[in-house]
């Protein structure tokens, strides 16, 4: 279903399914782990009295999750599994394209037994219902999964409340790769097309720009055109095809637009740049995984999150300036690296991402999972600083009490 409704290839629906259940599962140890996050505190040192101080973790109420349309799953179950492990009660409400999912996720937790009212699922335009929940008194926080525009536009509303409500916001990426000229270049490609050209680019780690030291340029491109074009582009439910459509036609015409304006603005398509329109393709929105290279670092393209399968690739003189290109963004979400380990220490120092890899020939960019990769961003990337799948996130859904009892 997952494929049939967002145009995800085998692997990656079975991989967004099973991801709901461990983010679910994981929010669920993480809270007896905690023993509930109750936790005794010191005692005051009161002649006469006995004091006892305890902090206590409690919901806050009504939350509120808006899911994206790429992970329609894992970015609907993580977010709602956390806001109900934590006591909360949940409305649901999917992105515009992709509501089918969730209405399966709101039946499972019906036939597991929820109580009626504890979720809530809502499905409507962003613009009319989104815009109404946000608005809305009755909720007491809010997850968003979504675009940086989007993002800012929703932690600015929600804040016109009558007081500061909690605001959880994973927003876009454009996240890079290094590749030293020490670097395993076979692991390198291998990392960067998966990241790249995984879900046609329509993911928020997805690999953008890749920086490549300049005596291992040649060498990494050949490599990288040489794997993509063995990519099969087709009907995603089919076990050989790497890559389905794009999620819709709005997504469709901007690749045709962004392909134009590189040509016009001076880039050079390695792989891909065009639209399939053969056959059984010319029913649907397909397009080809496109490496750019000679696009000027003045070009937009360079900071814009596309949200498609185009990658620009570029040549530099050394990894310093690699990291100046690697930061200079307003996003700061996921990163990779190839190269030495001393290198790959230093590429954890400098680099400005939540999530960062070194020497991941499974995804440079991708593929994070709960309890071993926590996913989350740093700058215009994400707002709480705390990445879902790990130690620090269930208690954003929590607000502390102090309780002192003096007999």
């Amino acid at each position: 279903m997952i494929s049939l409704e967002v145009g995800k290839n085998r692997m990656e629906a079975l991989g967004d399914a099973a991801e709901t259940a461990d983010l679910i599962r994981y929010s669920c140890d993480q809270l007896l782990a905690n023993k509930g996050y109750v936790r005794p505190m010191g005692k005051d040192p009161l002649k006469g009295f006995q004091a006892t101080n305890t902090s206590v973790l409690r919901p806050y109420g009504v939350w509120l999750v808006i899911s994206p349309f790429n992970f329609p799953c894992a970015l609907t179950g993580g977010p709602l599994g956390a806001a109900l492990a934590a006591g909360n009660t949940v409305v649901m409400k999917p992105a515009t394209d992709t509501p089918w999912t969730v209405r399966l996720i709101a039946e499972c937790l019906r036939d597991a037994g929820l109580p009626d009212g504890v979720f809530n699922y809502v499905t409507g335009p962003g613009s009319t219902l989104g815009q109404a929940l946000i608005s809305s008194p009755e909720v007491d926080g809010i997850t968003f999964t979504g675009s940086l525009d989007i993002g800012m536009h929703i932690f600015r509303e929600f804040a016109n409340g009558k007081y500061v409500r909690p605001t959880i916001l994973e927003l876009g990426g454009k996240n890079p790769v290094i590749v030293s000229r020490k670097g395993d270049l076979e692991r390198a490609a291998t990392g960067i097309v998966r990241s790249a050209f995984g879900l046609q680019g329509q993911k928020c780690s997805a690999a953008s720009r890749v920086f490549v030291e300049r005596s291992a340029y040649q060498a990494l491109v050949d490599r990288l055109v040489a794997m993509t074009q063995k990519i099969q582009v087709g009907d995603c439910t089919q076990r050989e095809v790497g890559m389905g459509p794009v999620v819709n036609q709005a997504s469709y015409r901007d690749f045709q637009t962004f392909c134009e304006e590189i040509s016009q603005g001076g880039g050079r398509f390695l792989t891909g740049g065009k639209v399939l329109q053969d056959g059984e393709r010319a029913k649907g929105y397909f397009c080809t995984p496109t490496f750019v290279a000679d696009l000027p670092y003045s070009h937009r393209l360079w900071q814009h999150e596309m949200f498609l399968p185009i990658t620009t690739v570029a040549a530099v003189d050394s990894l310093d300036q690699a990291m100046t290109l690697a930061n200079d963004v307003n996003y700061g979400l996921t990163a990779g690296f190839y190269g030495s380990e001393k290198e790959a220490e230093w590429f954890f120092d400098k680099i400005e991402a939540g999530v960062t890899y070194a020497n991941r020939p499974q995804g440079a960019t991708t593929g994070a999972w709960p309890g071993f990769q926590p996913f989350g961003g740093w700058k215009g990337s994400g707002s709480s600083g705390k990445n879902a799948g790990g130690y620090y996130y269930l208690p954003l859904y929590l607000h502390e009490q102090i309780r002192t009892l003096v007999r």
